[in-house]
């Protein structure tokens, strides 16, 4: 269980999450952390959060967006905010270390996938892009919080039925 004041630090990405609310703290309404990110870093994939609203306020350093298809760059005091169904992805776009705080509403289990992710990272099983490198892995680690962020381009539907075949064993899944 993730608590305010902790930190994880995805070494493959690059990420660094620092938590100051969780849905243990909030009741599952938020989950807030500032996020370093190195420069190059950057988060693995272009991906979509069907129920949630993410909203980044960078803090220090320089950020690149994709919303959808459009691309911003983002400074010190900028906001940017997804609304729920928008596939996005975000990188470090300067020289230097860029600082975001984060807020994800609502919560969901947005930190243990964070942690459980980071846990493979450290484990060794991610690949340099930061993806699990074992293809039945990552149909788990997809379906499990499929909730929180799917591929884009398909339907939660459409991802749970191609990621069947992988996950019809996995007894964590949901």
């Amino acid at each position: 269980m993730i608590t305010p004041g902790q930190t994880l630090e995805n070494p493959v990405t690059g990420e660094r999450f620092t938590f100051t609310d969780t849905a243990g703290s909030t009741g599952g309404e938020l989950l807030a952390f500032e996020l370093a990110l190195r420069p190059g870093g950057a988060v693995p994939i272009p991906h979509v959060h069907p129920i949630q609203t993410e909203r980044f306020e960078v803090v220090a350093g320089l950020m690149r967006f994709r919303l959808g298809l459009r691309r911003r760059l983002a400074g010190p005091g900028d906001v940017v905010e997804v609304a729920p169904g928008v596939v996005h992805g975000f990188a470090n776009a300067g020289d230097e270390e860029a600082r975001v705080r984060v807020e994800v509403r609502p919560a969901l289990q947005m930190e243990e996938m964070l942690a459980e992710v980071v846990a493979l990272a450290h484990a060794g099983r991610m690949t340099r892009r930061g993806l699990p490198r074992n293809l039945r892995e990552l149909a788990i680690l997809a379906r499990t919080y499929d909730l929180e962020a799917h591929a884009p381009l398909l339907s939660i539907g459409l991802q749970r039925l191609l990621l069947a075949p992988l996950v019809v064993v996995a007894p964590h899944a949901r």
